[in-house]
Parts: C-alpha cells; sequence; structure tokens
C-alpha cells in the first residue's frame, strides 16, 4: 500500500540539502533534492514505485523509461512492483549519448515503435530532461503519453512539459 506520508518523511530525511547549488539545469539554487537518496534505497524504492503504479493504474502503458539516471532507479523498482503484481510492464533507458558500438541507439529496452510509454523523473526543475527523453523516444517511434515526476522543484517544469 502507497504511504505518501511516508515516502514525503523520507525525501525530507535523506534527499533534501541546503546550501549552494548549480542544478542541472544551470540554475543555482538554495536548496537541493538527491532523489537518488530515496530511489537508490529499498523502502524509498518500493514506495515511489507504488505510488507511481497507483498514478498508472487506470491507464497502464506498455512500458516506462526515462533518461538514465534519474529513471534508472525508478524503472527499476516498477518493474518489479509491476511483476509482483502480475502486470504486464516493460521498461526502457534513454541514453544521454547514442551507444558507441553494436546498435548505437539511444534507446536501450524491450520497446517498439508504437509502444505507449510514460516517462519518469526523480526531480524535475525545468524538465529539460524529461523533455529529452520524449523526444528521443519520440524518435525513436514510442508514443508518449505522459510524464511522472517524483518530486517537481515547481520551477517551470510542469509549465514546460505542457507547452
Amino acid at each position: 500500500m502507497y504511504d505518501r506520508a511516508r515516502l514525503i518523511r523520507l525525501v525530507h530525511s535523506r534527499a533534501l540539502k541546503f546550501g549552494q547549488f548549480k542544478l542541472a539545469s544551470g540554475r543555482m539554487a538554495t536548496y537541493y533534492l538527491d532523489g537518488k537518496q530515496v530511489t537508490l534505497d529499498a523502502e524509498g524504492a518500493a514506495l515511489v514505485a507504488q505510488g507511481l503504479l497507483e498514478k498508472l493504474a487506470e491507464h497502464l502503458p506498455d512500458a516506462v523509461g526515462g533518461l538514465t539516471l534519474g529513471a534508472d532507479p525508478i524503472v527499476g523498482a516498477m518493474l518489479a512492483m509491476a511483476g509482483m503484481r502480475g502486470l504486464a510492464l516493460r521498461g526502457f533507458l534513454v541514453r544521454k549519448e547514442p551507444k558507441g558500438h553494436g546498435t548505437q541507439r539511444y534507446i536501450e529496452g524491450p520497446v517498439l515503435p508504437g509502444d505507449r510509454v510514460v516517462i519518469v523523473e526523480d526531480v524535475i526543475t525545468t524538465a529539460g530532461s524529461s523533455l529529452l527523453a520524449a523526444e528521443r523516444a519520440t524518435e525513436f517511434g514510442l508514443k508518449v503519453e505522459r510524464v511522472l515526476a517524483v518530486i517537481d522543484r515547481l520551477e517551470g517544469g510542469r509549465e514546460a512539459l505542457q507547452a
């Protein structure tokens, strides 16, 4: 059972840091949310997976994925949880640069053009990583239906995704 209050407590105790930080967006901030401190923890990963699967319950996509590294533990946790629940769900990861050998693709995983997918992310500020993941997924032929983030810093990411 998803315990949102417990996930919030984990984020506060493990992921929230105060100081001066440069974000992936290039912006400076007085606080930092290190989502991997939660998504790479057994309890945190389970809570994140339960919460995101709950959000998708009525419209489960074919696959979930996102830009590597932030999405990696989320995708893994969601797939494990879906498997335990008997749900058919696949995952994919989006490379920042194409693989330098073999297929030289941006997209890794058992997905096919035409699959309906949801992009997942640990923390969104401007949504640049999610937009890049969605662009690469679309170029591959995937149908991006939505983006789900564990944490929205409320600094324009939602609006960028809506645009």
